[in-house]
């Protein structure tokens, strides 16, 4: 296996996990709804292992995702890859907060970005 074939890979992977814990769901409960085991759950989450197409579109509906989402990338090489904008684990711990809490954390950042403009804070000026 090539390395983009790899990265493409673990890209999927990590799109099925932010959907699984979206949908509240542990992997064991996922593999137990499609009839799979919780370490290959594991494995297609970390890109070890890559479903067929029955598989994944079984996946798909389980987490009610659109195929797009795991596939976007993929299908369009000139898009930005998210993963690029959001810290993969800020994205994990924040679909696990309750909407209380992610409306917390919605002021917070719109508080730190509105501090970050009014005094031009920069990483450079952070020691």
């Amino acid at each position: 296996m090539n390395e983009v074939e790899k990265n493409l890979r673990k890209s999927i992977g990590r799109k099925i996990k932010i959907a699984r814990i979206k949908a509240e769901y542990t992997q064991e409960e996922l593999a137990e709804k499609l009839s799979l085991s919780a370490r290959y759950i594991s494995q297609l989450e970390r890109g070890i292992a890559f479903g067929s197409a029955t598989t994944i579109t079984s996946i798909c509906k389980a987490l009610n995702i659109n195929s797009n989402f795991l596939f976007d990338e993929v299908i369009q090489n000139d898009s930005p890859i998210r993963s690029d904008f959001i810290d993969q684990y800020f994205l994990e711990n924040y679909l696990k907060l309750n909407s209380y809490n992610k409306m917390i954390v919605n002021a917070i950042t719109s508080e730190l970005v509105k501090f970050q403009k009014s005094y031009n804070v920069k990483k450079e000026d952070i020691k």
